[in-house]
């Protein structure tokens, strides 16, 4: 009997490896896991660190508190049955690429596609708040931090390596993360 997970990788018309093998083909991409999605944390904590440590909470549209908060990402994440989490390298323009990469698997037939970048968005100098439609609305994507993704927790749980940064010298590792099916 077929899982309900080979049934929606039947239905995209893409295997694990296919989409895989994609991604690793792609400049900047230091590896990709697919994991199922349960292994993706989310936790109402995330938003505070956006709301009390970044100067971008309020001010974009792609971040807090126009994005899905966790208990909204969580029911996004359980109508999903995999993710995709990339490990980039420290040069790559994740939200792009990230984009770039959506698309391509959605056109191989993964119509529920979406992508999740990292940090806040740099496609205006200011954005457009008070009409509430992004400019940008095709290439922006919101941080997986920005919808209370523990990104920590959930790269770990993937097998990546992660940890806090103590000075500037330190190379951070940088992560992106597409809903699949």
């Amino acid at each position: 009997m077929r899982s309900k997970t080979q049934k929606s990788v039947e239905q995209a018309g893409l295997s694990d490896k296919e989409i895989r093998d994609l991604v690793q083909r792609t400049k900047g991409v230091r590896a990709v896991r697919i994991i199922p999605t349960s292994r993706v944390v989310t936790a109402p904590w995330v938003r505070l660190k956006c709301q009390f440590g970044c100067d971008g909470y309020g001010r974009c549209l792609v971040c807090p508190p126009f994005t899905p908060t966790p208990d909204q990402m969580r029911a996004v994440l359980d109508s999903y049955h995999r993710v995709m989490l990339i490990h980039f390298d420290t040069q790559t323009n994740i939200k792009a690429t990230i984009v770039d990469l959506e698309r391509a698997i959605f056109l191989r037939g993964a119509w529920k596609a979406f992508g999740l970048g990292a940090g806040p968005c740099y496609f205006c100098k200011r954005c457009e708040l008070t009409s509430g439609r992004c400019r940008h609305a095709e290439r922006a994507r919101p941080a997986m931090e920005a919808c209370g993704i523990d990104v920590f927790s959930s790269a770990r749980n993937a097998g990546f390596p992660i940890e806090v940064i103590r000075n500037r010298r330190q190379c951070p590792n940088y992560y992106g993360m597409i809903l699949v099916d």
